[in-house]
């Protein structure tokens, strides 16, 4: 059996565990919506146990990849690939990680009236699951198009941050008793955001896999 066999056999097994994990990546993204939208505190907890798991799947990748480049002594275009994974992997466990960040914040919020009603924010948390799903759309067919989509994205969830952000504020200086709940939502779409900015990155690591140029234009 030759080298080069195993060699593609190994990244074939990396590139399905990757994709699995970008689906249980985008189910925590519609459980934690579910979760915020009707304060459900089993299903956010399901959110934060999930996160375990993909923390999991994130370190078995990194050793995989690793005892790849160890064993086989890839060329360029293929050191190239795995290094992409690595950092992409790497982006995804913390989309998983901010999931389980929102959730916290779900369930301390959960015997609570929501004083602000929940509007905004999920169209944001929509916006970034699309996001999520048309990132791992384009490593999957090696779209460059579709990772510029994502990047140009991001824009419209930072409009979304800025204007929940100041709608919050408002919010604040008129209600002193919304001030905590209001801060724990500043955290979440804080989160949210940082979820956009983790999905750009991993569509500049596709593009630089297909290209070779991290600053492809």
């Amino acid at each position: 059996m030759s080298t080069r066999y195993e060699f593609e056999k190994e990244l074939n097994k990396m590139h399905n565990d990757l994709l699995k994990m970008g689906v249980m990546i985008e189910q925590s993204i519609s459980d934690t919506i579910k979760a915020m939208k009707n304060q459900d505190i089993e299903l956010a907890k399901e959110v934060i146990k999930r996160d375990d798991k993909i923390d999991n799947m994130e370190i078995s990748m990194e050793t995989e990849c690793i005892m790849i480049i160890a064993r086989q002594q890839p060329i360029a275009s293929d050191l190239r690939l795995i290094t992409s994974i690595l950092k992409i992997i790497t982006d995804l466990e913390r989309i998983a990680d901010h999931c389980a960040d929102i959730s916290e914040y779900v369930i301390k919020l959960a015997k609570e009236n929501y004083k602000k009603p929940l509007v905004h924010i999920p169209l944001m948390a929509d916006k970034v699951k699309e996001m999520v799903k048309e990132t791992i759309d384009s490593y999957i067919e090696k779209n460059i198009e579709k990772a510029d989509k994502v990047i140009k994205e991001d824009d419209i969830v930072d409009q979304y941050f800025y204007d929940i952000i100041e709608e919050i504020q408002a919010l604040m200086k008129k209600d002193s008793n919304f001030i905590m709940q209001g801060t724990y939502f500043i955290f979440i779409v804080k989160y949210l955001e940082r979820m956009a900015d983790h999905a750009t990155n991993i569509c500049e690591w596709i593009k630089y896999n297909i290209t070779g140029n991290l600053k492809y234009k």
